[in-house]
């Protein structure tokens, strides 16, 4: 099995469309090949990702949230703040809640990779 780098500028492109579009690559779903159970997706590239676009209101009321195990120990992070520090992390969350939750799923996401 042969797989090929596809390189993707995210400057100017939608959070989620850019990260459908990389999901797609990651298990492989463009070839002929593909089977659900199999791991035959391709490498991906991605460059400029601090400049990526997020439609609507969603800089400050999207949240993400972590939660300790204690009591109270629950903590918010709007999108905007997220962005600030670390936009490849924004990527790769969405690509990751896009692909299945399996077996492939760290395999597949080891093969995203972030350009400057």
């Amino acid at each position: 099995m042969e797989r090929k780098i596809h390189k993707i500028d995210a400057e100017g492109r939608i959070l989620g469309r850019l990260a459908t579009e990389v999901a797609g690559l990651l298990r492989g779903k463009g070839k002929v090949s593909f089977v659900p159970n199999l791991d035959q997706g391709d490498f991906v590239e991605v460059s400029n990702a601090d400049k990526i676009k997020v439609t609507g209101n969603k800089l400050d009321a999207k949240k993400y949230y972590r939660y300790s195990g204690q009591p109270g120990g629950i903590s918010e992070e709007s999108l905007r703040s997220k962005m600030a520090k670390d936009p490849t992390w924004v990527i790769k969350n969405a690509v990751s809640h896009m692909i299945p939750s399996n077996r492939l799923r760290p395999n597949m996401i080891k093969r995203l990779k972030f350009v400057k």
